[in-house]
């Protein structure tokens, strides 16, 4: 936090100009005091799955991160909850022994097999119906059309 708090209280005119690296419009001081460090937070999907999304929460809603990039891999996750039950476990439980029971750790979440096999039964189809289309149309979607399509199936 405190790593962060000196980022967010940055500013250029902190350092001195250097003209053979930087733009002459940025020589005066009136103007390098309102340039500050933008800070980017990037994080896999996992990370909101296993029980960070707090600890995300508290840097957006605290105004510590300027933008956040990350994954789409949770959507998965957010389906498979729709079609069955995902239960609350502990972080400590030992996924080796539950997955030999049928049974996924997801950080502090516990997602029986056949909640990976109904949103396969429901995504394969949807997947084979996007590909003939793509095929059809003789072009490739963005990640974004794909989202779409899977919000326009029944």
């Amino acid at each position: 936090i405190e790593q962060i708090k000196a980022m967010r209280k940055w500013r250029l005119s902190d350092v001195p100009h250097q003209p053979n690296f930087e733009d002459e419009s940025l020589k005066p001081l009136s103007v390098r005091e309102t340039i500050r460090a933008r800070i980017f937070f990037s994080y896999t999907s996992n990370q909101i799955s296993c029980g960070q999304r707090e600890i995300i929460r508290y840097l957006v809603q605290n105004k510590m991160v300027d933008v956040i990039v990350t994954t789409a891999g949770g959507i998965e996750e957010d389906l498979m909850k729709c079609f069955e039950h995902t239960y609350m476990g502990d972080f400590k439980l030992p996924g080796k022994e539950l997955r030999k029971k049928g049974i996924n750790r997801i950080g502090n979440l516990l997602v029986p097999n056949k909640n990976y096999c109904k949103f396969e039964d429901w995504m394969t189809p949807l997947i084979e119906k996007m590909h003939d289309e793509q095929d059809k149309a003789h072009k490739k979607w963005a990640k974004e059309v794909a989202s779409a399509q899977e919000g326009e199936t029944d």
